[in-house]
């Protein structure tokens, strides 16, 4: 079970990671010309969301099943000295919670917002956020 939670959640961060670039670039395209902001648009952002939030939400299982997280959890000061285990148990999370609240505020900002280059750089800019704060905590060693 825990396999499988964990290759699907590495193979959902690639989606989310793609899905929140196209959204960034699409935002930063947007905002620097006359386009409208339609359905389109908002769809990119919503599956970047959707994925963010599916990615998150297997995270979130997989550090409670975790045995990483566990022996972790059963003794937190040493967890703390091992950089690679803070790093998954707890920086890890901890961005990638934030990103999701940066795509969720993203998506709700960019569906409120007046004008159509406000839309696109409210886009730009929260879901910008989001990629950079999954980036910064991306385990690159585990990756392939």
């Amino acid at each position: 079970m825990y396999s499988i939670i964990l290759q699907a959640h590495h193979w959902i961060a690639f989606i989310a990671l793609a899905l929140l670039a196209y959204a960034t670039i699409n935002g930063a395209i947007g905002s620097n010309s006359e386009k409208v902001f339609d359905d389109s648009h908002r769809k990119i952002n919503l599956f970047a969301l959707i994925s963010t939030h599916t990615m998150l939400l297997l995270g979130i299982v997989l550090l409670i099943i975790s045995p990483i997280a566990q022996n972790a959890f059963a003794d937190m000061g040493a967890a703390m000295k091992d950089g690679a285990v803070r790093k998954a148990v707890v920086e890890h999370p901890f961005v990638n919670i934030l990103a999701a609240v940066f795509a969720t505020i993203g998506n709700a900002k960019s569906k409120k917002a007046v004008g159509n280059g406000r839309k696109f750089k409210v886009s730009m800019i929260f879901f910008g956020l989001a990629l950079i704060l999954i980036l910064s905590r991306l385990p690159f060693e585990k990756l392939f």
